[in-house]
């Protein structure tokens, strides 16, 4: 990864902040965004101080503009970018499809899969420029199954996954690779404070009887390390499951 830019979304805490802080023990210039400055801001310095280079942008990016802003500065400050990792997300209460409102769809739909398209979309042109690129997308097991989270959520990352293979397809012959990981559980701060429907976590509970422990973020972030670097450069369009076997019972 050394001298690579690469754009981390949600990389203020969890699976994003252990991408950020990985990718810039590797070698890369980072840009974190998240939505709370005080994350961006912790994990910017943290990697400062360990004589890394970072760039802190404090964004909501299920608005568009803001979305395109975080390519706009990366290439801005840094003057390219190489990787653009598409992790930031929220989860929905594990609601089912009658319990979920118009409201929480759109909400979770903005951060989940059109912010990654905006991003996307802002940063394909800039990639083709240089002739290559890499778009990490994280997905879940609850976008290729129908009982690991709620509607919408679940439906989020089926598009997501949808968004990662057609890229790929799109864009592979010209230099720029599109993957996705589909993590299972992991030690993460994505559903603390969520109401919780009581009838979307029964079936969880029935979904999770053979899930094992959850993972910590630094395992998933070296997955990704090997899926933006050039060791998976034949790798396009693929969805790598990471979820120590939960989901081949």
């Amino acid at each position: 990864m050394e001298g690579k830019v690469t754009v981390v979304t949600g990389g203020g805490s969890g699976i994003g902040r252990s991408m950020a802080s990985l990718f810039s023990r590797e070698g890369a210039k980072v840009t974190v965004v998240d939505v709370v400055d005080d994350r961006v801001k912790g994990v910017t310095q943290e990697i400062r101080d360990a004589g890394g280079e970072a760039l802190g942008l404090t964004l909501d990016i299920s608005i568009r503009e803001n979305a395109e802003k975080v390519v706009d500065e990366t290439i801005g400050v840094f003057g390219r970018i190489d990787v653009l990792c598409n992790n930031a997300g929220i989860m929905d209460g594990l609601y089912t499809a009658v319990e979920t409102t118009d409201e929480l769809f759109e909400r979770v739909m903005r951060v989940n899969l059109y912010s990654p398209f905006w991003t996307t979309r802002r940063a394909i042109p800039h990639m083709l420029k240089q002739g290559r690129g890499v778009i990490l997308n994280t997905a879940s097991i609850a976008g290729l199954f129908g009982g690991k989270a709620g509607t919408a959520y679940t439906v989020s990352k089926h598009a997501l996954i949808g968004l990662t293979r057609s890229i790929a397809a799109q864009y592979g012959t010209r230099g720029i690779r599109c993957n996705a990981i589909a993590p299972g559980g992991v030690k993460t701060n994505i559903m603390s404070g969520s109401r919780m429907s009581q009838e979307g976590v029964e079936v969880l509970k029935r979904a999770s009887a053979t899930a094992p422990p959850p993972a910590d973020p630094e395992q998933i972030a070296k997955v990704a390390l090997f899926l933006v670097s050039d060791d998976s450069s034949y790798i396009n369009g693929e969805v790598l499951v990471v979820d120590s076997g939960w989901t081949v019972y």
